[in-house]
């Protein structure tokens, strides 16, 4: 019996201390820097740790030491300054007594998002490089070899921190797409899989560009892809996966672009492995486009069969269902099980409490073992 693989979108929970830390860091507060390295290093080590305990096959080291999964590279990147006008997702805007609740709770992480202000230069390395030992040194103590480290795409980058400095947002893009191949070849290079965190793709289309209609989205969707592929360029597409996700929160969705508007899209793209949301329930009808959409045999598709945002624990049987259903329309060697999005995409922020997240995942792995019996 062949196994159903599982694995997650990437960021976990980071320990209060981490977080803590993170968030004086991004304001630029004062803090021991040598403490920091050692409380990430710690905490990579933990997470890797409890990933290998409950089950999950290809494993992160959580993003601990970012503070978010797209901005992150204002810290690595010369050229950003200010801050950006927030755009809440439409959805959002049309229930404004919702959208009030959510920020009224605190549902709503502060963090810096500058603009791009002048030309972008590479100016640190060395974080990258602290991330890459952590999670190997972590690996090599807990003997597992199977594992991924995150990315922002280009197309993010750009929805997250707006161009204010080059002529348009194709220049943007294009240099960004030229900087971020660094990150990309660095990860691939010490034997990690790379994740390039894609909700430029859906997310994107009901907030960062709102205001398009769906042709000049897609347009919009075709050029990211033409520069995320230009920087995986010298990059085996069997080491890259893409996650694509219409937002990690609790919201009405009403807005989000149809999956099979965006997938052909993605599949132009030349990576391996596609991670997208299957349980949200305004997607959750999904798997239907793949009896028409034909998958090349070299691709991998990794719906979420758990939901990031909610703190119900599915049941294994919900979880073996659902990717009984996948596997009628995507073949079983071309199938990964995987959750909808991170857990905490925002250092501190998430929906789900820290013990319950790995109790979602167990039954992941429990779900996953039915499956294989049966498909």
């Amino acid at each position: 019996m062949s196994k159903i693989k599982t694995t997650h979108v990437g960021s976990l929970p980071r320990s209060n201390e981490l977080s803590d830390l993170l968030f004086k860091k991004d304001q630029k507060e004062k803090i021991d820097l040598n403490q920091f390295d050692e409380i990430v290093k710690r905490d990579v080590d933990n997470i890797v740790k409890k990933q290998i305990e409950v089950g999950i096959d290809y494993i992160s080291d959580g993003e601990m030491s970012k503070i978010s999964y797209a901005t992150y590279v204002k810290d690595r990147i010369d050229g950003f300054s200010g801050e950006s006008e927030r755009k809440a997702p439409k959805d959002l805007d049309d229930f404004p007594s919702f959208k009030e609740r959510i920020a009224r709770t605190g549902g709503t992480p502060t963090y810096t998002r500058p603009c791009c202000t002048s030309e972008l230069k590479i100016k640190d390395k060395t974080s990258l490089t602290k991330d890459i030992n952590n999670f190997k040194q972590a690996l090599e103590k807990n003997n597992h070899k199977d594992a991924f480290m995150n990315a922002a795409s280009p197309g993010v980058i750009s929805a997250f921190l707006p161009n204010k400095f080059y002529k348009n947002d194709d220049e943007y893009l294009e240099n960004l797409s030229n900087l971020m191949k660094d990150e990309y070849e660095e990860i691939t290079s010490n034997g990690l899989k790379l994740q390039l965190d894609c909700p430029d793709l859906a997310l994107a289309r009901h907030m960062t560009f709102k205001d398009l209609s769906e042709e000049e989205f897609l347009i919009r969707a075709e050029k990211q892809i033409e520069c995320l592929n230009n920087a995986i360029s010298d990059i085996d597409s069997s080491k890259i996966r893409m996650h694509i996700c219409w937002g990690n929160y609790e919201g009405p969705h009403l807005h989000d672009i149809a999956l099979e508007k965006i997938m052909p899209i993605a599949l132009k793209a030349n990576i391996q492995t596609y991670l997208i949301e299957s349980s949200n329930p305004r997607h959750s009808h999904e798997w239907q486009i793949f009896e028409n959409l034909k998958i090349p045999n070299d691709k991998i598709i990794a719906p979420g069969v758990i939901d990031s945002t909610t703190n119900f624990v599915e049941h294994p049987e919900v979880v073996k269902n659902r990717i009984v259903t996948y596997s009628k329309v995507v073949e079983k060697d071309q199938l990964v099980a995987g959750t909808d999005c991170g857990f905490s995409t925002f250092a501190g922020f998430g929906n789900v409490d820290e013990n319950i997240v790995y109790k979602k995942l167990e039954s992941l792995v429990v779900g996953a073992e039915l499956a294989s019996k049966v498909i």
